[in-house]
């Protein structure tokens, strides 16, 4: 099954995994996954949301290693738009893949916390709700454009302590240090391609290349920016070996860095892909998950 993969793509996916594995992947790229969405706990409880959705004769299901988080079954993203809990920010649209990086990241009162690359700002809000609003982010963004949907969601969402900063991760002022920091990094996206899309136009080559250097650059000035004992959660929707295991290779080569794992118990029932260093995690695009991938560093 290689129908509209991009012949470059298919080789780097049978380079990384088995064949078995790889027509997994294809076949995960396929799906249209159901409308999943976090509860805004900064302003509502899950079991309003609820109570709310089944007057509606919305039917949902819980996700077992996230209690704010619903996987909606039977109707679309347009449907719920035109409700007042999603006109009021009760509800945060987001992949549960997505949802990952923040528990991983664990913000905690008064912690001081960059997200560096934070547009359009779910992971950002999502790590405010963990924190009971009370840890101090900073949320980065270069594009202006960008910038304007993440203080738009921040605002929607009545997340506090919250900056949110014009500002490329690369060029952050080297006055700042953080406990931790959360890299969710552009990459290529190749855990969230769908092949009715046209990939061999959009997925390309150059794109991987790029995203690689990028990942890079943003990792080195994540270490520079961060504290002894800090941690490091870098994440991508990539399941490319060369963005994930190689580039954190690349960096714990270089700087004083150990993994730190994330525990298995965690996200238990989520498909994970073969890794090749341990206590990181890899999830398999299917019918309800994007492929991710996540890992935690700490700084020595």
């Amino acid at each position: 099954m290689k129908k509209n993969i991009p012949y470059f793509l298919y080789n780097k996916l049978i380079n990384d995994y088995d064949e078995e594995t790889v027509q997994k992947i294809i076949k995960g790229y396929s799906y249209a996954r159901p409308v999943t969405l976090r509860v805004n706990t900064s302003k509502t409880i899950v079991d309003e949301i609820k109570k709310e959705l089944s007057k509606l004769n919305v039917s949902f299901k819980d996700v077992s290693w996230y209690k704010d988080a619903l996987i909606i079954e039977n109707v679309r993203e347009d449907f719920i738009k035109k409700l007042p809990m999603y006109e009021n920010g009760l509800i945060y649209f987001q992949s549960l893949s997505s949802m990952i990086p923040p528990l991983v990241v664990s913000p905690k009162e008064s912690e001081s916390i960059l997200d560096m690359a934070a547009a359009p700002g779910g992971k950002t809000t999502q790590m405010a709700n963990l924190s009971n609003n009370k840890a101090l982010i900073m949320a980065l963004e270069k594009n202006k454009i960008r910038t304007e949907r993440l203080k738009y969601n921040i605002q929607k969402q009545g997340s506090k302590k919250i900056s949110v900063v014009v500002k490329d991760g690369r060029n952050l002022d080297e006055y700042f240090t953080f406990d931790k920091i959360l890299l969710d990094a552009p990459c290529s996206g190749s855990g969230t391609l769908n092949i009715n899309d046209n990939l061999n136009e959009t997925f390309t080559e150059d794109l991987v290349n790029r995203s690689i250097k990028f990942q890079k650059e943003l990792l080195e000035s994540a270490v520079k920016h961060l504290k002894t004992g800090g941690e490091i959660i870098y994440s991508t929707c990539s399941i490319l070996k060369e963005e994930n295991e190689e580039v954190l290779d690349f960096i714990m080569k270089k700087y004083n860095l150990e993994i730190v794992p994330i525990e298995e118990g965690l996200f238990r029932g989520i498909p994970l892909l073969p890794i090749n260093i341990s206590g990181t995690i890899c999830i398999c695009p299917t019918d309800l998950y994007e492929g991710f991938f996540v890992s935690k560093l700490r700084k020595k």
